[in-house]
C-alpha cells in the first residue's frame, strides 16, 4: 500500500509566541523619548488637527495613517505611549501576517519560523514599530493582503472571502502611504497570469483552474481591483469636512494632483538622503534620534541588520533561479515582490529618497532568505542555516541600545556601533 501523503504541521502556535515576544519588546521604553522625534514632528500635528477638525496637515500623504495615530491619542490621551502604540500593534500584525503569508505560500514550517526571527531581528520592522510614522501601517496592511492572497490559493473553499479581505487590505495599505502603490496591482496581475497559464484563453470567462478555482476573472477584478480603489477613496472622507475642504474645492482627481505635486516638489538635498544602490548594500543609515533626552544620551538608528540584509541578496538571486528553473512558485513570488518593490524606486518621481523606502523590499528579501535557509537545512547544511539565524539575533541584541533609545554613557557612546563611516 502507498504511504499516506505528508501533511506539514502549521506552526501557528510558535508564530503567535514570536509575535507576543516581539510586541512585548516593542513596548519597552515605548514612551522614550518623551517628545516627538524624526518625522513624528510632521505626523503628530496632523493627527491632532484631524482630531479637532481644524485642518488637514501633511497633505502630501494620504490620511489613514494619521487617522490611526489620532485614534491612539483619542483613546489613551496625548502622550508618547499613545502616539506610538498604534505603530507597535501594526508591527506585531505585520510580523504575524508576513509569517502566515509565507506559510500558506510554502507550507514549510522551518522557513516560516525563520522568517519571523529574521523580520523581528532585521531592525527595520522593530524601529518602525516604535515610532509614530506611517510605514508600519502600510507594511502591516500589505502583509495582510499577501497573507490572504496566499490563503485563497491554498484553501480555495474560502477563496472568495480571502480575496475580499486581500482587496480591503490593499486599499488600506494605499491609504496609509503611497509606497504600497508598486505592489497593489501585483495580486490581480498574478491571478490573471495564473488563470491564463492554467486554462488558456478559456480562463477569461471560466471558473475552473488555478489560482483559485470557483472564482472567475471578473470577480477577481472586483476583489483585487475595484475594492482596493473604493477603500482607498473612502479613507479621504474627512477631506470633505475639514476646512479648508480640499475635496469639495478640487475634487478627488484634483486633490491627488496636488498631493503628487507636493511629493515631487521636495528637491532640497538632505544629509541622510540615499539611493537604491545604497540600500541594497546597507551603506547609508539614518539617525532618527541622537541627543540628550529623558536624562541620558539616547539614539535610534535606522539601518538593516548587516548579516541578514547582505545574505538576503544572495538568497534573492537563489529564489529567482529556483523559481524559474525549479518551478518553486513560493521562491519566484518573493523574488518578484522584491524586484517590483525595489524597481519602483528606480523610476519614482521623488527626487529625495531615504533608506526607509527599502522597508517593503526588505520584507521580501528576508522571505527569500528564510526560504533559502530552509533549503540549506534540507540539503544537509543545517549548521549554516542555524549560524545565520543565530547571527542575525546576536546582531539585534548588540545593536539593541541604539535601536530602542537606550541610555548611552556619553555623547560618543554611539561609536562602537559605527562599523563604517556612512552610518554616522
Amino acid at each position: 500500500m502507498s504511504l499516506a501523503p505528508h501533511h506539514p504541521r502549521d506552526p501557528a502556535g510558535w508564530c503567535a509566541v514570536l509575535v507576543a515576544a516581539f510586541f512585548a519588546l516593542c513596548l519597552v521604553r515605548l514612551g522614550v523619548p518623551s517628545k516627538p522625534y524624526f518625522d513624528e514632528v510632521h505626523y503628530l500635528p496632523a493627527a491632532r488637527a484631524l482630531l479637532d477638525g481644524s485642518d488637514w496637515l501633511n497633505r502630501e500623504h494620504p490620511m489613514l495613517g494619521k487617522q490611526v495615530i489620532a485614534a491612539g491619542i483619542a483613546l489613551l490621551g496625548d502622550t508618547p505611549f499613545a502616539w506610538r502604540l498604534p505603530s507597535a500593534l501594526a508591527g506585531a500584525l505585520a510580523l504575524w501576517a508576513a509569517m502566515r503569508a509565507l506559510w500558506f505560500a510554502s507550507l514549510r514550517a522551518y522557513a516560516t519560523i525563520a522568517y519571523g526571527l529574521l523580520l523581528a531581528s532585521g531592525f527595520l520592522l522593530f524601529v518602525h514599530a516604535r515610532i509614530a510614522m506611517l510605514d508600519a501601517f502600510m507594511v502591516a496592511f500589505l502583509a495582510v493582503a499577501f497573507w490572504q492572497c496566499a490563503a485563497a490559493v491554498r484553501e480555495p473553499e474560502h477563496g472568495r472571502r480571502s480575496l475580499a479581505l486581500a482587496g480591503i487590505a490593499l486599499g488600506l495599505a494605499l491609504a496609509a502611504k503611497w509606497n504600497a502603490a508598486a505592489l497593489a496591482p501585483l495580486p490581480g496581475l498574478a491571478f490573471l497570469g495564473a488563470r491564463l497559464h492554467a486554462c488558456g484563453w478559456k480562463g477569461l470567462w471560466g471558473h475552473r483552474g488555478a489560482p483559485v478555482p470557483g472564482v472567475r476573472l471578473p470577480e477577481a477584478a472586483l476583489w483585487l481591483g475595484a475594492v482596493p480603489i473604493a477603500v482607498y477613496a473612502a479613507s479621504f472622507w474627512p477631506a470633505w469636512w475639514i476646512e479648508p475642504a480640499e475635496m469639495a474645492d478640487r475634487g478627488f482627481i484634483g486633490l491627488h494632483q496636488m498631493m503628487l505635486q507636493m511629493q515631487e516638489s521636495v528637491v532640497k538635498p538632505h544629509p541622510y538622503q540615499s539611493m537604491w544602490f545604497d540600500w541594497v548594500i546597507d551603506r547609508r543609515a539614518i539617525w532618527y534620534l541622537y541627543e540628550p533626552v529623558d536624562g541620558a544620551q539616547r539614539g535610534v538608528l535606522l539601518i538593516g541588520n548587516p548579516l541578514s540584509m547582505l545574505a538576503g541578496l544572495v538568497a534573492v538571486g537563489w529564489a529567482a533561479w529556483a523559481g524559474v528553473k525549479g518551478r518553486r512558485m513560493d521562491a519566484l513570488a518573493v523574488a518578484a515582490v522584491y524586484a517590483v518593490s525595489l524597481g519602483f524606486w528606480l523610476f519614482a518621481a521623488k527626487p529625495v529618497q531615504f533608506y526607509y523606502h527599502y522597508f517593503v523590499p526588505s520584507m521580501a528579501l528576508l522571505a527569500a532568505l528564510a526560504l533559502a535557509l530552509d533549503e540549506l537545512r534540507t540539503r544537509g547544511w543545517g549548521w549554516l542555516s542555524w549560524t545565520i539565524l543565530t547571527g542575525s539575533l546576536a546582531l539585534f541584541v548588540w545593536f539593541y541600545p541604539i535601536l530602542s533609545a537606550g541610555p548611552l554613557p556619553d555623547a560618543r557612546g554611539f561609536e562602537k556601533w559605527m562599523w563604517i563611516d556612512s552610518w554616522r
